[in-house]
């Protein structure tokens, strides 16, 4: 385990770099400073040959309760602080590899922009889900509010935002907030087991779909994935490896810049 700026601790194993908010005196609320070393760190990961999933957890029994209040007092502070959690927010939804997020306790306002920016998240039953800018006279960014729009649809949306209403997890789960809700003893076994699959399967798919999930690929960029494609060997070890009943040994990796 190490410290990646305040607050903000990483671990890698096997393939998997899980990336731990852990302030927990308040609930693991993200700081300003926080905020501004997520980018960074993030990027470093991406960076790394050998990272193939990202985790984002809170430490303890909570995720991450939102923004740090603190940060918020002065006529600049929600708009600074806002400012620097979309950064961040932007950061994770562009990372160029699976992420999800690992979720107990309470995933509120910044901490549930932060997991609807992963691509899956997966819950401890008990979990509770918020979005809270309407109680303190925020304007929720736009690129969120359309990302919460595309995972749950615009009247779930609207009820978040609107209302500020925490949710269970079994709303969460039945909006497509959350993909699965386990036991909170189970949670971690799940994780560790479903990040061992990712990990066994193509990254050549699991880039190129993350690309072409966030915007409608170019004529270029689908040359350039077909070009991959046909570079890489990957298409014909996954169907030799079908005809042949083993797990596929993959070999694509992303081009380190």
């Amino acid at each position: 385990m190490s410290i990646h700026g305040p607050g903000l601790l990483v671990s890698t194993q096997d393939g998997t770099a899980t990336v731990t908010i852990g302030n927990p005196a308040r609930r693991n609320a993200m700081t300003l400073g926080m905020w501004r070393a997520l980018p960074g760190l993030l990027a470093g990961l991406a960076a790394e040959p050998s990272v193939r999933v990202l985790v984002l957890t809170g430490e303890g029994d909570t995720f991450c309760s939102g923004a740090d209040i603190n940060d918020l007092a002065g006529p600049d502070g929600p708009r600074t602080a806002q400012d620097a959690a979309v950064a961040a927010e932007e950061a994770l939804a562009a990372f160029p590899k699976p992420t999800l997020a690992m979720i107990r306790g309470a995933c509120v306002g910044g901490g549930c922009q932060l997991a609807a920016a992963c691509d899956l998240r997966f819950a401890a039953q008990g979990a509770r889900f918020g979005i809270t800018p309407a109680r303190l006279g925020i304007v929720y960014g736009a690129a969120s509010t359309r990302r919460l729009v595309e995972l749950v649809g615009p009247a779930t949306a609207k009820y978040l935002l609107f209302s500020g209403e925490l949710i269970d997890h079994e709303r969460a789960l039945a909006t497509g907030l959350v993909d699965e809700v386990l036991p909170p003893d189970t949670l971690e076994k799940r994780v560790q087991s479903f990040t061992e699959v990712l990990r066994a399967r193509s990254q050549l798919t699991q880039v190129a779909v993350k690309e072409f999930a966030t915007a409608e690929p170019s004529a270029d960029r689908l040359a350039h994935w077909a070009a991959q494609a046909a570079a890489s060997g990957d298409p014909a070890e996954g169907r030799a490896a079908f005809l042949e009943r083993r797990e596929p040994r993959f070999t694509w990796s992303p081009p380190v810049e």
